[in-house]
């Protein structure tokens, strides 16, 4: 598989992390839900994201959650590995491994401890160290996760110094998103970094037509329905915008119903269970569960959604 560079674009779905009922990890759920992904036509994949539970796996489970992952795609797709870690010794250990597997490259965002703008340059100055010149990186601009800022001018510090930092995810929301999107592809345009790439990781992509018209690349969040970033990011590529925007809006409210912040992973997973992607709806704990309300809640807006595409054709 090649290496992750500044060219990537398209869809790279975030996945959801299958386990049995009883909390163990579901060998054969990963092999449906990644060949479902695929089947949706997306661009790449991430693996041990924040919405695949990564925080809650061991060491080794991450690992045999990668190897079986990357096993099922047999190269078909690139797979990103979320890397991120409180210390650079579990960091290098894992981004080795999964490289090593066959991974294109792997997802950092920056520690808790980053307080300062230097000290988010010197961060991932020291985390490219780390992974070495041959693994190329995502920053992930995540603050409702990780906690830290990154400014439009540590993102440029940060491309300029890194060469093997190539993509951003941006996710930097509620905050200045869009405006920050806007002004790292213009610093581009003018010279002041290189051309990088840019995916859209906004709530399941609550923002996406508007953030590939500031000039993303594509995505990486996650969805339930993954065929409306495919389709959405596909259309606008052609030019047709507001194509784009009809198909987003059809899928918007069931997608902002599954962003809510505490509730959002059960959601999903209640869906792909519906969808028959999974088996089981299981979240490991700490986790939340759905009642009946919410579940009236998202059958009504399924009801709907498929109405609204029934009608847009």
């Amino acid at each position: 598989m090649a290496k992750l560079d500044e060219s990537a674009r398209g869809v790279y779905l975030i996945t959801v992390t299958p386990f049995t009922d009883s909390g163990a990890l579901d060998l054969e759920g990963i092999d449906r839900v990644t060949d479902f992904y695929l089947e949706k036509g997306v661009t790449g994949l991430t693996v041990l994201g924040v919405m695949g539970e990564a925080p809650k796996l061991t060491a080794e489970e991450s690992r045999t959650y990668v190897k079986r992952v990357l096993g099922r795609v047999g190269g078909r797709v690139p797979v990103i590995v979320g890397v991120s870690s409180p210390g650079f010794a579990a960091m290098g250990e894992l981004a080795k491994s999964v490289m090593d597997l066959g991974a294109s490259g792997v997802m950092v965002g920056p520690a808790a401890t980053v307080k300062t703008d230097d000290q988010a340059v010197a961060y991932y100055e020291m985390a490219a160290e780390t992974l070495g010149p041959d693994t190329p990186f995502c920053v992930q601009d995540h603050p409702l996760a990780y906690g830290p800022q990154l400014p439009l001018p540590v993102l440029i510090r940060i491309f300029k110094a890194i060469p093997a930092a190539v993509m951003l995810k941006h996710e930097d929301w509620p905050g200045p998103g869009l405006a920050k999107l806007s002004a790292l592809r213009a610093a581009s345009d003018r010279g002041e970094i290189r051309r990088i790439s840019i995916l859209a990781g906004n709530g399941g992509g609550l923002f996406l037509p508007e953030e590939l018209s500031r000039g993303a690349d594509g995505a990486m969040t996650g969805f339930s329905y993954p065929e409306m970033m495919v389709d959405v990011v596909a259309a606008h590529a052609a030019g047709n915008v507001e194509r784009a925007h009809d198909l987003f809006d059809a899928y918007l409210p069931l997608a902002r119903y599954e962003q809510q912040s505490a509730l959002g992973l059960a959601v999903r997973k209640y869906l792909l269970v519906k969808r028959g992607v999974i088996a089981s709806a299981a979240i490991r704990k700490p986790g939340p569960k759905l009642s009946a309300t919410d579940v009236a809640d998202i059958e009504r807006l399924i009801a709907r959604q498929e109405r609204r595409l029934k009608e847009i054709g």
